[in-house]
C-alpha cells in the first residue's frame, strides 16, 4: 500500500478526480491538462483527437516534400541587443555548412537570383555533415536549380517578424530533414539570458509583478497557492496581452517537448541513440517538480495550436487560387504537393471549435490599432532575439518557429486579407513569400508534433509511480 502522503499531495493539487492512480507520474504531468481552454471555446480532448488522428500524419508527409524541407536563413546575423556573439562549443550545436568550393555552382550567390550560372559545373555536392547534430547546408544540383526558380517567386512583405535578407551572401538554404530539432546540450547562463529577455522585456509584464515570468527561472512559487496568486496577473491584463504571454509560453513548452522527445540517450564510439527522456520531460512538466506550473505550460501549448490552426484555415483561399504554385520545377511533384497542402487546409477548415480572432483588438478603432501595433512590435523584437541564440541549431529552429508564428499572426490580423474574406478571397495586396510559407507550415508541424508527443509521453509515464 502506498503511503498516505502520496494520496494527499495530488488531492491538495486538485487532482482527486483523475482516473490515473493517485500520485502517479502520468497524473502529475497530465492530470490538469484536460477540458476547457481559457479564452477559447475548445477543449484539450478535441485537439488531441483531431491532431493525432487527422492532421499529424498528413502534415508530416507534406513537410518531407522538396518545397517545404529547404529553408533559407541567415544564421550569421549579429545579436542586435548585446555584444557577446560567442557560440556554443557543444558539437551538436555546431553549424557545418559546405565549404564554398564544394557547393554546387547554382547555389552560389550572384545578383538577384543569388546563383552563378557560370559556376554551375565547378563542383559536386557537399558531403553529408559528420554528425546528425550539425546543420547541413548542402543541396543537390537538381534541388539547387529548383531553388533558383523559387527565389524568383519570392517577394518581401510586412510581417510580425524581423525577416532575414535572403539576398545577403550569408543567407543559405538548410535541409530541415537533415537537421532535426532535438536536444543539443545548450543550457546555462547564455540560454537563460535569451528566455529572460523574451519574458521580462517583451511579454507585457506589469510593474506590480516582482517574480520572473520565465517559468524555468529560480525563485518561482514555493507552492500551488502562491503560483495561483502569481498567475492572477494574467487575469488583470487585457485579453490581447494575456494571449501574447500564452503564445510565448506555448512555444517554450513545445520546444521543451521536442528536446525531451529527441534526446541523446547513448553516445558511444559505435553509435548514437536518440529517444524519449522521461526524466527530462518530468523536470519540465511534472506538476510537483514545477510547483504547479508544468500543466499550465502544456495548456498554453494547446492555445498556440489553436492560433496557428485558425491562421491556416483562414489562409485557405490564398492557397486555392489557380495561379498559386508550390514551385520547384518538378511539375508532377508540385501538383501532388499542392494537392496534399489543400487537403490539410480543408481539414483545418473543418475543425469544429476554432479560436475566434475577432475577440482580439475589438475595442475602439484607435485603441485597437495602437494595441495591435504594440503587439506586433513586441513579437518582432522576440524574432530579433533569435539572432542572439548561441547554439546555431537552436537558432535555426528558433528563427523558423518565431517566423512561422509571426506569419500566422500576419494572416489573422492583416486587414488586406480580412476585408475580402471569405466571399472574394484574399486581397491582391496580401502576399506570402516562400520563406513565410515554409516557416508557417514547418512551425505548425512542430506544434502538431508536440501534441502527438504528449500522447507518447503519457503512455511512457503510465507504469511509473
Amino acid at each position: 500500500m502506498q503511503p498516505l502522503l502520496s494520496f494527499l499531495v495530488p488531492l491538495l493539487l486538485g487532482c482527486a478526480t483523475c482516473a490515473q492512480p493517485p500520485g502517479s507520474a502520468e497524473q502529475r504531468c497530465f492530470c490538469q491538462v484536460t477540458g476547457h481552454l481559457d479564452d477559447c471555446t475548445c477543449d484539450v480532448e478535441t485537439i488531441d483527437s483531431y491532431n493525432n488522428r487527422k492532421i499529424f500524419p498528413s502534415l508530416q508527409k507534406l513537410l518531407e516534400s522538396d518545397y517545404f524541407r529547404y529553408y533559407e536563413v541567415n544564421l550569421k546575423k549579429p545579436c542586435p541587443f548585446w555584444s557577446d556573439d560567442s557560440h556554443c562549443g557543444i558539437r551538436d550545436c555546431a553549424v557545418k555548412p559546405c565549404p564554398s568550393d564544394e557547393v554546387p555552382g547554382r547555389i552560389r550567390s550572384e545578383s538577384h537570383n543569388k546563383y552563378s550560372e557560370a559556376a554551375a559545373h565547378l563542383a559536386e555536392d557537399c558531403e553529408e555533415a559528420e554528425r546528425l547534430g550539425a546543420v547541413d547546408g548542402s543541396l543537390s544540383e537538381e534541388t539547387a536549380r529548383a531553388v533558383i526558380r523559387w527565389t524568383r517567386h519570392d517577394d518581401s512583405a510586412d510581417s510580425f517578424c524581423e525577416v532575414d535578407d535572403i539576398q545577403s551572401p550569408e543567407a543559405e538554404y538548410v535541409d530541415l530533414l537533415l537537421n532535426p530539432e532535438r536536444y543539443t546540450g545548450y543550457k546555462g547562463p547564455e540560454a537563460w539570458k535569451i528566455w529572460n529577455s523574451i519574458y521580462e522585456e517583451n511579454c507585457f509584464k506589469p510593474q506590480s509583478v516582482k517574480r520572473p515570468l520565465n517559468p524555468l527561472a529560480s525563485g518561482r512559487a514555493a507552492g500551488e497557492n502562491e503560483g495561483n496568486m502569481f498567475y492572477s496577473w494574467l487575469q488583470g491584463v487585457c485579453v490581447e496581452k494575456r494571449a501574447f504571454y500564452r503564445l510565448i509560453s506555448g512555444l517554450h513548452a513545445s520546444i521543451n517537448i521536442h528536446l525531451s522527445a529527441r534526446y541523446l540517450l547513448e553516445d558511444t564510439w559505435a553509435a548514437e541513440r536518440w529517444g524519449h527522456n522521461i526524466t527530462e520531460f518530468q523536470q519540465r512538466f511534472d506538476e510537483v517538480l514545477t510547483q504547479g506550473e508544468g500543466p499550465r505550460r502544456l495548456k498554453n501549448l494547446y492555445f498556440l495550436y489553436l492560433i496557428e490552426l485558425r491562421a491556416l484555415s483562414k489562409a485557405l483561399p490564398y492557397f486555392q487560387r489557380p495561379d498559386f504554385q508550390l514551385f520547384t520545377g518538378a511539375e508532377s511533384q508540385d501538383e501532388e504537393t499542392k494537392s496534399r497542402l489543400l487537403e490539410i487546409l480543408h481539414l483545418t477548415k473543418s475543425f469544429p471549435l476554432h479560436f475566434n480572432e475577432n475577440s482580439l483588438f475589438a475595442g475602439s478603432q484607435k485603441e485597437a490599432a495602437k494595441l495591435k501595433e504594440e503587439f506586433r512590435l513586441h513579437f518582432r523584437n522576440i524574432s530579433r532575439i533569435m539572432d542572439c541564440v548561441g547554439c546555431i541549431k537552436c537558432r535555426l529552429w528558433g528563427k523558423l518557429q518565431t517566423q512561422g508564428l509571426g506569419t500566422a499572426l500576419k494572416i489573422l490580423f492583416s486587414e488586406s486579407l480580412i476585408e475580402n474574406m471569405p466571399e472574394k478571397g484574399p486581397s491582391p495586396k496580401f502576399h506570402l513569400t516562400r520563406q513565410e510559407i515554409v516557416s508557417l507550415f514547418n512551425a505548425f508541424g512542430r506544434i502538431s508534433t508536440s501534441i502527438k508527443e504528449l500522447e507518447n509521453f503519457r503512455n511512457l509515464l503510465r507504469p511509473l509511480h
